[in-house]
């Protein structure tokens, strides 16, 4: 869709799932779409240098969240929204709404 404007699909699928999940890192976008995680994480560094997401480091993870000092943060965030909502409802389960465990598990529990 905006393969053309973002340069890349990844970058575009990466805008997809912060869209849906407000947060990501690199091994879950991995397993969400199936590409090696080497291309994840050069978009998602190329998009934290140009100021649209930030990172912060929680446990071994680098987690990524949408910038909110970036000046046209919410303008942004609505054009990619309005592609999002544009997308097929099975693409958008299949891809971008996944159950994914967002936590770890509790010492000690069976799995």
């Amino acid at each position: 869709m905006f393969e053309q404007l973002f340069g890349s699909r990844i970058v575009e699928k990466i805008l997809f799932y912060m869209t849906a999940n407000k947060k990501c890192f690199a091994s879950e976008l991995r397993q969400c779409f199936g590409t090696p995680i080497f291309g994840i994480q050069r978009a998602l560094t190329r998009l934290e240098n140009q100021g649209i997401l930030v990172s912060v480091i929680e446990g071994n993870s680098r987690i990524y969240h949408w910038n909110p000092r970036y000046p046209f943060i919410e303008e942004f965030k609505r054009f990619i929204e309005k592609a999002y909502s544009a997308l097929p409802e099975e693409f958008k389960q299949k891809y971008y709404a996944r159950a994914i465990r967002k936590r770890p598990r509790k010492k000690g529990k069976p799995l």
